[in-house]
């Protein structure tokens, strides 16, 4: 793995750049009837009937736009077809034609912006809960040969009392049924087949064991059958949940291939491992929220500012949208990242160029662990389904940070009694390199003097306080309100250029005026109102 040694140029690579375009030139070339079966048209229109909504947003993939318009004038036809009612014509459909986030994730922002009663998500997702929004789920299943999918198996599996597991993609869910059937009248009478429901954190996401329910510790002896390429966070969540792991390409559907992804998920899970260890000597972590639809981001969020703060860690929040690596490089001063976003979306591949790692939460609770606990186990996982309260070494971090706030408000200490319990924090060093790491542990610099610090004398000899940044004289660190920052400091010492203006000091700052305000469907200017 490459270390950078300063932040990648703040641009979008020119071959990414008209990759909607392209697709949105692309011509639909589904038949009506296929149309109609591949986005279940009949089953959308009659839940929209049923759930009384009248304003309905359709979330498609980026590949799957070019069906939107038809599906839009079909699903219309159909409402207006098989309703009854008197004056139930006025649907509104629209189309979401850029997802804020994640395309496995229902984009409620988007949705709420054209005022939608429910979200229509076609193509394969998360199922994460959503916060504010009904959805209705659309698959949109595709055409599979069973006998060459059966051929594959057989020649993987040739015992047949071998215990499997079969699990498919969303878009494949339909097959595993008829070919767990199929295998069974083969003679394989340890098969087991799945199915669909709405549990991210479960043993297997979002899937359960049809029939009679298997122990997660009995499910160990099995090995796992996945039809169709899963994505890989997945595959990390599962590797340490089944004897082995064979996955079904299916590029086609005549032409299935398989292969066994469990050395590869070994090593990257090694990478993984590494780029924890980044973290955990890391000061300052900047906490990415790449969702504002799943349930419980925000008392994620909250939740993961304690832990970092009573790691003595400093933590900045950061909404950017979709990622990409020149957006976070605006933000130099954070050394990692962890990504509050459902379970499939919070890993970030190693090789997509970004300059500071980018972790999950659960790779962030681990990071934070101290050296004589920290293990890395066989379990791992992406989102914020499985974030949870620490127990023994949660409460010794409490206690830790509470004596901190206890010695922070006794306002008798001195620089010298700063510098003392400074320099008696145990040294952190970096694992990966061994060199030792002066400010892994910000917030544990003693601040005690900084109300002193910050009182200045007026004209009439009285103490007042100051309201700008102020320069610590104990650590050099410099904080606000009293408290240290390393945000500031680092604008302080290290930006070369700190916003519009600052080139020219000795003028006069513009007046400030009243923009643009609403959202983009609706803005207003000013004090006037109804401008779009």
């Amino acid at each position: 793995m490459t270390e950078l040694s300063s932040a990648p140029v703040l641009s979008t690579p020119d071959d990414h750049l008209f990759d909607a375009v392209a697709q949105s030139e692309t011509k639909s070339t589904l038949s009506h009837d296929a149309l109609r079966t591949t986005y279940e048209i009949a089953r959308t229109a009659t839940e929209i009937r049923q759930g009384g909504w009248k304003r309905v947003a359709l979330q498609f993939p980026d590949h799957m736009l070019v069906d939107g318009p038809r599906v839009v004038e079909v699903l219309k036809q159909e409402l207006e077809s098989t309703s009854t009612e008197e004056g139930a014509k006025d649907w509104r459909i629209c189309i979401l034609a850029d997802t804020s986030y994640s395309a496995c994730c229902v984009d409620e922002i988007a949705a709420e912006h054209t005022n939608a009663d429910v979200v229509v998500h076609y193509g394969r997702t998360c199922l994460s809960p959503t916060s504010r929004l009904p959805v209705i789920y659309v698959y949109t299943s595709h055409e599979l040969d069973h006998d060459a999918v059966i051929e594959q198996f057989t020649k993987e599996f040739g015992h047949k009392d071998t215990k499997v597991v079969i699990m498919a993609d969303l878009t494949y869910q339909n097959h595993v049924e008829p070919i767990s059937k199929a295998l069974g009248e083969l003679g394989y009478n340890n098969i087991v087949a799945t199915e669909v429901i709405r549990d991210p954190a479960g043993v297997i996401p979002n899937r359960r064991i049809s029939g009679n329910p298997i122990d997660e510790e009995l499910l160990k002896s099995h090995s796992l059958f996945h039809i169709s390429d899963p994505p890989a966070s997945l595959l990390l969540a599962l590797q340490s949940r089944f004897a082995s792991l064979h996955v079904l390409s299916v590029p086609s559907s005549s032409s299935p291939t398989l292969d066994n992804p469990t050395f590869r998920t070994a090593g990257l899970l090694r990478r993984r491992f590494a780029r924890v260890l980044s973290l955990a000597s890391a000061g300052v972590i900047g906490i990415l929220v790449n969702t504002l639809s799943v349930s419980n981001y925000l008392s994620s969020i909250d939740l993961l500012r304690k832990k970092i703060a009573a790691a003595g860690k400093k933590s900045y929040t950061v909404v950017v949208g979709k990622l990409n690596p020149a957006k976070l490089a605006n933000f130099a001063e954070i050394e990692g990242w962890v990504v509050v976003g459902c379970w499939e979306s919070g890993l970030i591949e190693e090789d997509a160029g970004y300059w500071r790692p980018v972790i999950t939460p659960f790779e962030m609770e681990v990071a934070l662990m101290s050296e004589e606990v920290r293990v890395w186990g066989g379990e791992w996982w992406g989102g914020i389904e499985k974030l949870k309260l620490e127990v023994d070494d949660g409460v010794k971090s409490e206690e830790k940070q509470d004596k901190a706030d206890k010695d922070a408000n006794e306002g008798d200490a001195t620089a010298e009694d700063d510098v003392d319990e400074d320099e008696s924090l145990p040294p952190v060093f970096d694992l990966r390199t061994g060199k030792l790491v002066s400010s892994s542990r910000p917030m544990q610099l003693p601040t005690r003097s900084a109300s002193k610090t910050t009182q200045q004398a007026d004209g009439n000899g009285e103490p007042r306080s100051s309201e700008a940044l102020i320069k610590r004289t104990v650590g050099e660190l410099a904080s606000i309100n009293g408290v240290a920052s390393p945000g500031a400091e680092y604008l302080r010492s290290q930006r070369t250029w700190q916003g519009l203006g600052s080139d020219f000091n000795d003028e006069a700052s513009t007046v400030i005026e009243e923009g643009r305000s609403g959202i983009a469907r609706g803005y207003h200017v000013g004090e006037e109102t109804g401008k779009h």
